[in-house]
């Protein structure tokens, strides 16, 4: 069903590739399709799933389009070309405007890619032995969230107060002496097997179809979830409203639930 949903996306939204232009006709007709910008997986999976089965009973039209870098869908909602987008945190959002700026408005949360601990060397972290290899993302964001999912575990504690961009040398207990390595986000599933455990970002863990997580990330005031994202013009639109009442609908959680087995992909409470 995934492999699916991700063909029928590509291929609804060839537009992407080149990139956006023009204007919006969203915001000169209120009766207009809205525009909606996403990564294809799982972001723009759950948006097709919203334009064949919700969408038509809320009487509102949704063209998506897909992207495969993580800036060009912002400049596109801030320049008017999309209307609004879907796939990022609010810790991107806000790093994005400080560094490249833009009229970017948060709207709603919709889902949560845990972080989540996976191995396959051992199936419990009770068998954490000490000296572990643990490999862990090197960019600071996601960093931070490793350590702290690792703290959670119990398997270490970071000095109090320790802001979200922690490191390792914030730690000021290991009673496991784990030997924590860094790598790039995207690499780490596919050096699993050179270490004890590791942590996996959501999309990362789902794109190499790691399943069973030792632990994941609590959904619970968690910063980042990924929602919707919009510009001035259509702050407040209906069909902006309407967008994210589908989203975050009991038919898309079931959805979110079913297609990612409640482990890589979690609907936000």
């Amino acid at each position: 069903m995934r492999t699916k949903l991700l063909a029928a996306v590509l291929a609804s939204c060839t537009l992407a590739l080149a990139g956006c232009g023009g204007g919006s006709a969203a915001q000169d007709d209120p009766n207009a399709a809205i525009k909606v910008g996403a990564t294809a997986q799982p972001h723009g999976e759950i948006l097709q799933f919203v334009k064949e089965n919700l969408a038509a009973e809320r009487d509102i039209d949704i063209e998506i389009e897909t992207f495969s870098d993580y800036n060009r869908p912002n400049a596109a909602t801030a320049n008017g070309s999309l209307d609004a987008n879907y796939y990022q945190h609010k810790p991107f959002l806000e790093e994005y405007k400080e560094e490249r700026g833009g009229d970017l408005h948060w709207v709603a949360p919709v889902h949560l890619e845990p972080l989540g601990i996976y191995s396959k060397k051992i199936d419990s972290l009770d068998k954490v032995s000490d000296g572990a290899s643990v490999m862990i993302p090197n960019d600071p964001s996601n960093r931070g969230r490793a350590l702290k999912l690792l703290q959670s575990k119990g398997l270490i504690e970071l000095k109090q107060g320790a802001a979200e961009e922690t490191d390792v040398r914030d730690i000021v207990n290991n009673p496991k002496n784990l030997q924590i390595e860094e790598l790039k986000a995207a690499q780490i599933p596919r050096s699993l097997q050179d270490v004890r455990f590791a942590v996996v970002n959501g999309n990362y863990a789902l794109k190499a179809n790691l399943d069973d997580p030792l632990a994941l990330e609590s959904t619970e005031n968690n910063p980042y979830v990924n929602g919707v994202v919009t510009n001035s013009e259509m702050q407040g639109d209906p069909r902006i409203d309407k967008l994210v009442d589908m989203l975050r609908s009991q038919e898309v959680k079931d959805f979110i639930n079913e297609q990612y087995g409640g482990k890589s992909v979690i609907p936000a409470s």
